[in-house]
């Protein structure tokens, strides 16, 4: 934890939706005037896209589990290290994994390679990081210990495989049988090293949809927003002292489900983040303490 150069941290897997959460944040930076610096997950990666999948035919040979969720297939320890190093110093290391070929021009590399590692701009207000693993912890590391303020982004689990189906099917060109078996072989680490993080979460979104999603595998079509609910829950909502009252009146058809959760339409998720994260992010940067009001 750091009171002059704070960490905060979006956790949650692949095709959870953890971008929304990305640009709420980025406009409550530019509205506030906070210079961030942003640090993408997949820079914490082990290997690049050709090791990878040789890596992963040899576990599929062995018969163990190895996927991208797992320790064997990251550097949580690097990880662990900018976070500490971060909010004892406002320093620390990244880099940048190239997904396509706009991202790897500028830099004269090939799609599927890590840029070198870096120091993170100085002068800045918070570290920001968007990922898999903000909120990980293992025998070795424990990376959430690191983080001021850790947020969740989970949608049920059909709801985050049809999202994954679909990214995958559309924009990687898989098949379907393709992205069920990568579902299938992350599962272990799946249930090991991401849902436990959400136990460690100061706040969780949850998107629900009110629409069937029995069978993931054959869905035509993304659950829009307006066909959603947001579950939100608050960890300790004493200890950031959160205005529920003022949450409820300013989200139209919001309600209460337990005393720690709040319950949205999906159509205003964005709204909501906002609303919720500003005076979070306000008092973190400016107080060092992460106070609702």
């Amino acid at each position: 934890m750091s009171i002059k150069h704070p960490v905060f941290a979006v956790t949650g897997s692949s095709g959870a939706g953890t971008s929304t959460v990305r640009e709420a944040m980025e406009h409550i930076f530019r509205r506030d005037g906070f210079r961030a610096a942003t640090v993408e997950g997949d820079c914490f990666h082990k290997f690049e896209r050709t090791e990878m999948k040789r890596q992963v035919q040899l576990a599929e040979e062995a018969r163990r589990p190895f996927s991208h969720f797992g320790p064997e297939a990251n550097h949580f320890d690097k990880l662990e290290e900018l976070f500490r190093v971060h909010g004892e110093t406002g320093g620390g290391q990244r880099r940048h994994y190239l997904h396509n070929e706009e991202e790897a021009e500028p830099w004269g590399q090939e799609p599927g390679t890590f840029t070198p590692w870096e120091e993170v701009p100085e002068g800045c207000d918070l570290l920001f990081y968007e990922g898999l693993h903000g909120g990980v912890t293992t025998e070795e590391v424990d990376v959430a210990k690191h983080v001021d303020l850790l947020v969740g982004v989970v949608p049920i689990i059909n709801l985050e495989w049809i999202q994954k189906l679909h990214r995958d099917k559309l924009a990687r060109g898989y098949s379907t049988e393709a992205v069920m078996d990568t579902i299938l072989r992350r599962m272990h680490d799946y249930v090991h090293y991401i849902t436990p993080q959400f136990s460690r979460t100061h706040i969780n979104f949850q998107r629900v949809p009110t629409v069937d999603t029995s069978n993931p595998f054959i869905s035509r079509y993304i659950p829009a927003l307006d066909e959603s609910l947001i579950v939100i829950r608050f960890r300790d909502p004493k200890k950031i002292n959160v205005d529920f009252q003022y949450l409820l009146s300013m989200i139209h058809d919001s309600f209460m489900s337990r005393r720690n959760t709040l319950v949205v339409p999906g159509g205003k998720m964005a709204f909501a983040i906002e609303i919720i994260m500003q005076p979070l992010i306000e008092s973190m940067v400016t107080t060092g303490v992460v106070r609702y009001r």
